[in-house]
Order: C-alpha cells, then sequence, then structure tokens
C-alpha cells in the first residue's frame, strides 16, 4: 500500500439556486476523481481524461496542484514533498455552472490533507477552499454535501448545510457552449434596487424554509431571482423560453446553474416527470438555435470524500 497515495471523489455543485447569489448552492450527484501521489522529489505529471480534458494545464499552473500545494505549506511539508502525480478524471462539464473549478480545487485539498495525516478539518478546509476559488458558494457544497447556506464574516467562513425533507430530482440542461465566470460577473450592475434585493430576501428565505420543511406548494416562485438572472439573459440564449418549458412541464421551478449557461431545474421524486421535463428543455434550447443536452442528477448528500 502506497501511503503518499489516496483517491477522492468530489461532487459537482450548483451556486445561487436562484436567488441565493453567492450564498446558496447545492451538490448532484456527478463526481470528479482525483488520484494523487505526493513525491520527494522535485516532479510533477499530470494526467486528465474526461470533460475538458484537452484544456487542464498540465504544469505548475494546475489548479489541483496549486490547491495540494496549499496544504503542503500550511502543515510544514512543502520541503517533504516537492511533486506529484495527479492522475484526474472528469466528468463535471466546463465552463458550464455546475462547480468544475470549486470540485478542483476541493480534490486537490482534500487529497493532500488526507495524504500529510489530516491535519486540517473540513472547516478549515472550506477556509482554503474558498481563499482560492474567492466565494464559498460552490466550494461548500462539494466539500460538505446537500444544500449549503454560507457567509463570510471578517474572513471567516459560516457554512450551513442541509438536507430537504422534499426529495427531489435536479434536471440539468447543458448547453454546448462555455460560459466565463468572470464575463458573467462583468454583465451585473453594482448596485441593485431596494424592491429587489427585498424580491431576493423573500425567495431565498422562502426556498430555505419550503426545502427544510418539506413544502412542496412554496417552491413554485422561490427558484425566482431578480438580481443576477435578468442581466445574464443575453448571455445564455433561450433562457426564458426553457425556463418555461420546464415549468409547463412540470418542474417545481427552474434556475440558471451558477453563472450559467447550464439551467437547473427541479422536480419532487414522487411524480416521475424528470425525463419528460428534460426533454421540454433540450427542446427549447433548439428551438432558439442552442444544442444541448441534459442531465438527470440527485442531491449529492456526501461532499468530497476519499474512496477506499
Amino acid at each position: 500500500m502506497d501511503l503518499n497515495k489516496v483517491t477522492v471523489r468530489v461532487p459537482g455543485t450548483s451556486a445561487n439556486c436562484g436567488p441565493g447569489f453567492d450564498c446558496l448552492g447545492l451538490a448532484a450527484t456527478i463526481y470528479n476523481d482525483l488520484e494523487l501521489t505526493l513525491l520527494e522529489e522535485n516532479s510533477l505529471t499530470i494526467e486528465a481524461h474526461g470533460d475538458g480534458a484537452e484544456t487542464i494545464p498540465t504544469d505548475e499552473k494546475n489548479i489541483v496542484w496549486k490547491a495540494a500545494r496549499m496544504i503542503l505549506e500550511r502543515s510544514n511539508n512543502a520541503e517533504k514533498f516537492k511533486g506529484a502525480i495527479l492522475k484526474m478524471q472528469n466528468n463535471i462539464p466546463m465552463s458550464r455552472g455546475l462547480g468544475s473549478s470549486a470540485a478542483a480545487i476541493v480534490a486537490g485539498l482534500t487529497a493532500a490533507n488526507e495524504i500529510v495525516g489530516k491535519p486540517f478539518n473540513r472547516k478549515e478546509i472550506l477556509k482554503f477552499a474558498t481563499e482560492i476559488e474567492g466565494h464559498p458558494d460552490n466550494v461548500a457544497p462539494a466539500i460538505y454535501g446537500g444544500f449549503t447556506i454560507s457567509t463570510v464574516d471578517r474572513g471567516q467562513v459560516q457554512t450551513f448545510s442541509f438536507l430537504p425533507k422534499l426529495k427531489l430530482k435536479l434536471i440539468v440542461a447543458v448547453p454546448d457552449f462555455p460560459l466565463s465566470t468572470r464575463i458573467a460577473r462583468q454583465v451585473l450592475p453594482k448596485s441593485v434596487s431596494l424592491k429587489d434585493a427585498v424580491f431576493n430576501i423573500g425567495r431565498a428565505s422562502m426556498l430555505v424554509a419550503a426545502l427544510m420543511q418539506g413544502k412542496e406548494k412554496f417552491l413554485t416562485t422561490a427558484f425566482d431571482d431578480t438580481l443576477h438572472q435578468p442581466y445574464r439573459t443575453k448571455l445564455v440564449p433561450g433562457m426564458h423560453e426553457v425556463f418555461h418549458a420546464a415549468k409547463k412541464a412540470g418542474a417545481l421551478g427552474v434556475c440558471l446553474s451558477g453563472a450559467g449557461p447550464c439551467l437547473i431545474a427541479f422536480s419532487a421524486v414522487a411524480k416521475h416527470i424528470e425525463n419528460n421535463i428534460a426533454v421540454e428543455m433540450v427542446q427549447a434550447f433548439k428551438k432558439n438555435n442552442v444544442q444541448a443536452n441534459a442531465l438527470i442528477l440527485d442531491l449529492d448528500t456526501r461532499g468530497a470524500y476519499v474512496i477506499g
């Protein structure tokens, strides 16, 4: 058994969940795997397979290796382990709003932390991940699983994670084009009206309460948003039409997944309508000259973990 090698699995995530801009997130049952071997010699080998593998840096710029190095430096192991072998299997679509960068960061942190004896707990891993990512809304569910609510107070990240009483299916329409978070943030206004702020506070509060109590009827408007989605519509052709198609097919709600361009709809497991919703969302995109495929996922309840 190689004590300097470990494999971790990290779920994809969806941030914002509609009204919870930069605060709410969820983990979904789509995963990236990382096999990390730490080396004492100064040698770095990176293999990437799966979605977007050809675009992933294979040198010191690789974000997984940067995350692993943070653990080594902060645990005083950077001199002991100067190199590594990274083997990545990526199933999370890149630059689509499903937390591919958060998964990479959490994978590097979790794997390196495991090898050096787990000196850091999940709260500390969250703090490190937030430092790298810049905000906790994706990294928090990637670490904890379920739904998460996160705040940052004077550099300290607080995260509350919970599992809803209502069992949900997550239907994700994945367009065939990427959208960088940087571009998606550039279109947002620097200030919003009091009316829009109150709208989102009410929806975000209702969303969390309805999920925790399993009150399905309150979810029909709880995923609505005025702070970021209206401004990002122009970046995702057919967005409103896909929203409408999902709701018409019976979805409880639908929203932009993170910064997009993925759109995510929610339905109750008991209704068994997720396949129809998926078809309608893909068709609505097609009518707007956008090719898309659909993923039907469940809520991940575990977060990042070591395999074996």
